[in-house]
């Protein structure tokens, strides 16, 4: 038996297809959602308990961090719907070969900085 195969420990030399990387962000994006519906749940329940809560809670989306959060959970929830739809059309038996699938994630990707950009100007 061979002892030779080849190893690749240096991390930063692989590069993902573009279609590697919007599955790898589409993933990313719904833990990322997890963690920030965890947030909102906090921040309505605090905000429903009084007026202060309400009050404390209003003060601290106007923020800075606030605001930080909100673009966030927004554009995560937009890139994750953008890759829901393009594994929709996938399973509809379209965009599965190489050129057309990395030309999908290239265009999901693009779609959602423009859209994560005129949101961020929109809340800020």
């Amino acid at each position: 038996m061979k002892k030779q195969r080849p190893v690749n420990l240096q991390l930063n030399t692989i590069s993902f297809p573009p279609s590697a990387i919007s599955s790898i962000l589409h993933r990313v994006t719904g833990v990322a959602m997890f963690f920030a519906l965890l947030f909102v749940i906090c921040a309505w329940a605090m905000s429903l308990t009084s007026a202060e809560g309400f009050a404390t809670v209003q003060e601290l989306m106007n923020g800075f961090i606030g605001k930080v959060i909100a673009i966030g959970t927004v554009s995560a929830l937009t890139y994750h719907l953008l890759a829901g739809l393009r594994h929709v059309v996938m399973d509809f038996g379209h965009w599965e070969e190489i050129e057309s699938g990395n030309n999908s994630a290239k265009v999901t990707i693009v779609l959602w900085v423009i859209i994560t950009i005129v949101i961020g100007v929109v809340l800020w």
